[in-house]
């Protein structure tokens, strides 16, 4: 097999990307498990071929129940995978081993793959009562470049339906960020010529517009914080380490890229669960 040349390794700032978005989500994830003192809920929305769920087995993270959610055409991927590795399989079947599997669906005691258009309220609240969710369980929900591609009078109701239906709740959402100056329209019409449609890239405008998504629709409070302020925030020693594989001199680019990408944390609390220290300071 012949090896990848230098022309196929994508640049510096696309893989400092991915590892300043992978490293900042997780550093949310991991404060969100400290704010509670019990077992909680994860939910995924638009989840890929994400592999959270076993890192967090794999750490001994109290996991009550984890949620995936995507279309059918990834969803049946990634059940194809899952079941040709015994890695994989073994954490999804647990002790128990009690799994019911379909072409697009998996569930276990705590782990579920569904196909479904979030965005279709009847059918979430359907394929959530099917993955056994609880609405009283502290639950974290995370979506990464997911919420951009739906219109956003959907994705308003939807944020008032979460904030209605559950007690006590971080979102974290990954996306674009300021995609109204010229890089930005650059980044979108780059996206549109390949055929993404951003349907919902109005609620990328500013930071503003980010937070207003989850505070006009119920939410307590909410938070966000573009790329660079989140890679200045990363341990400084690892971000070092990884920019020196990099081999990155000059951080121009990087520092535009990182500005027109964020990270913003909405919670609604209760009683019982508090989540203002899932943030970045």
């Amino acid at each position: 097999m012949a090896k990848p040349s230098s022309r196929d390794r994508r640049a510096p700032e696309i893989h400092l990307g991915y590892y300043a978005r992978v490293a900042g989500v997780r550093l949310l994830v991991d404060k969100f498990f400290e704010a509670c003192d019990t077992a909680v809920q994860v939910i995924n929305l638009g989840a890929g071929f994400d592999t959270t769920f076993w890192r967090l087995l794999e750490e001994g993270r109290p996991v009550k129940n984890f949620v995936e959610i995507d279309f059918a055409g990834v969803s049946a991927r990634k059940c194809h995978l899952i079941k040709r590795h015994k890695e994989l399989m073994g954490l999804v079947a647990g002790e128990e081993a009690d799994i019911r599997l379909s072409k697009t669906d998996l569930h276990s005691t705590r782990y579920h793959l569904v196909a479904a258009d979030f965005t279709d309220l009847p059918t979430l609240e359907a394929k959530l009562a099917e993955s056994e969710v609880s609405f009283s369980c502290p639950t974290l929900i995370l979506a990464e470049c997911a919420l951009v591609y739906v219109d956003q009078n959907k994705t308003s109701k939807m944020m008032s339906w979460l904030a209605n239906k559950f007690s006590s709740c971080t979102f974290v959402n990954y996306e674009q960020l300021n995609m109204n100056d010229r890089f930005g329209q650059v980044m979108l019409d780059n996206l549109m010529s390949r055929g993404c449609m951003l349907a919902g890239v109005t609620a990328c405008k500013d930071k503003a517009s980010q937070v207003a998504r989850f505070t006009d629709n119920g939410w307590d409070s909410a938070q966000c914080w573009n790329m660079n302020e989140v890679y200045s925030l990363l341990p400084q020693g690892e971000v070092q380490r990884v920019e020196a594989i990099e081999r990155l001199d000059e951080k121009e680019l990087l520092r535009q890229l990182f500005d027109h990408y964020c990270i913003t944390v909405a919670r609604k609390n209760s009683a019982s669960f508090n989540f203002e220290s899932v943030n970045f300071d």
